[in-house]
């Protein structure tokens, strides 16, 4: 196939990453963007790469799954992780950002490509000539997702997702609140309210009583287990707050030398340290009864919220049945799907298929026969996830976890030693696979 201009339908990470690839390997990208023409119900900002949920991009310990993802990401030269890396925010073993810098980084290292072009403009049609990327992530817009859903020939699979409160640094009271990390891992960088059993209660009793956002009556909830809306965890149990997001161990308060019965975790926003993210805290109150509730938590008494909560539909496809391990379209191999999209959950496991819908296709464009990651690296694992037919009729999305990589061969192994094992061998996979495709 002749040198061609790839069109990438969305300007998120997923979208940004596959352009950057292209980009590096020489080919010309025509990027489509809504934003600001259209905003999305959750997006706020007019930069690409807009971080929506949270501004952490979770653990960056290479002994941990979602570690090990970055590393091989970094290895395979992504721009996320670059900048993500030159924006990084304090957050303990955690890879943050601060939000607004890493946006804009993204955009201008884009904009600075000779072969790269931006429109900023809704697209309601797939294409049906010019090879694309469909990149549009869980919050497609609905003209664009009616026709995708046509194009498929059948119906979104899709969830609900809530996003997490921020609060103004100025407006928390630092007297009730301490710094620390869990079990003193790294530096103290998250701030901690601490809750007595009686506080703990009255909170949880708020939640489950507090008035939600109303859906449509056509409208079937379908939330995933690793976002749930902090309500509905508390809906589950009394103690199950106080086991998940609320977990007090590890994080003695040095006020009182003791152990809370809860915690809430707070974590920095933005490089500057002005605002806080509350740790597990998405939700789907009503933004009156968020501000009521949330000042009920030890510190934030009158705190100023800098963004509240919200809800939003989340889009997926059934890629098991609709993709190739390549992320072509079974039935038309002119179409690339990236991203959240396609079935993974979170931030790197996104733009890791964009990394991979990108490179894909700069081989097709090229006649190259491209090799996919082994399912012993962390990306190949997640590519083997959402394009294997394993799954029961019940795909659901995934994030990234040492439960994906092939098992371990041998005798039963300790969790400690068996994810040093999975991290050694990825790592001697993933440097095998780049030999082959270099």
């Amino acid at each position: 196939m002749k040198s061609a201009e790839v069109i990438i339908i969305g300007g998120g990470l997923a979208g940004c990453e596959a352009a950057w690839q292209l980009l590096r390997h020489g080919h010309a990208v025509h990027l489509m963007e809504m934003k600001p023409q259209q905003f999305s119900p959750a997006h706020k900002m007019k930069h690409l790469a807009e971080l929506v949920c949270s501004n952490s991009f979770k653990s960056n310990d290479p002994a941990s799954a979602p570690g090990l993802l970055k590393n091989e990401m970094r290895r395979l030269h992504s721009l996320i992780l670059s900048v993500a890396d030159q924006t990084a925010v304090a957050a303990g073993t955690a890879l943050a950002v601060d939000r607004m810098e890493f946006a804009r980084n993204v955009e201008a290292q884009l904009l600075q490509q000779r072969n790269f072009i931006l429109s900023r403009i809704e697209i309601t049609e797939i294409p049906h000539d010019p090879l694309t990327i469909i990149a549009t992530g869980p919050l497609t817009s609905d003209a664009l997702a009616q026709s995708v859903s046509s194009m498929l020939g059948g119906s979104y699979l899709y969830f609900y997702d809530a996003i997490a409160p921020i609060v103004e640094a100025d407006s928390i009271n630092m007297d009730k609140v301490y710094w620390a990390s869990r079990y003193d891992k790294g530096t103290p960088d998250y701030l901690n309210c601490p809750l007595t059993e009686q506080e703990y209660k009255r909170l949880r009793q708020e939640l489950l009583t507090g008035r939600k956002v109303a859906l449509k009556s056509f409208e079937e909830i379908r939330h995933f287990e690793g976002c749930l809306p902090v309500e509905i965890l508390a809906a589950r149990g009394e103690d199950t707050l106080a086991f998940g997001p609320m977990k007090p161990v590890g994080l003695v308060n040095p006020h009182t030398g003791l152990m809370p019965y809860a915690v809430v975790q707070m974590r920095k926003e933005n490089i500057s340290g002005t605002l806080f993210n509350l740790v597990g805290f998405q939700t789907k109150l009503t933004w009156p009864e968020q501000e009521r509730i949330f000042r009920l938590i030890p510190g934030l008494e009158n705190a100023k919220f800098a963004r509240l909560g919200s809800i939003h539909r989340n889009t997926y496809i059934n890629s098991p049945s609709l993709l190739l391990p390549s992320l072509q379209m079974r039935n038309n191999p002119r179409i690339f799907f990236a991203g959240q999209i396609t079935g993974v959950e979170g931030y790197m496991e996104s733009t890791a298929m964009g990394l991979l819908a990108g490179l894909n296709a700069a081989a097709l464009i090229e006649g190259k026969s491209f090799p996919q990651p082994p399912s012993a690296t962390a990306i190949g694992s997640l590519l083997k996830y959402i394009t294997s037919a394993e799954h029961d009729g019940n795909f659901q999305p995934m994030n990234i976890n040492f439960g994906l990589l092939e098992t371990l061969p041998g005798k039963k192994i300790k969790k400690k030693e068996k994810h040093t094992l999975y991290v050694e061998r990825a790592t001697k996979a993933l440097q095998e696979w780049i030999s082959c495709i270099d």
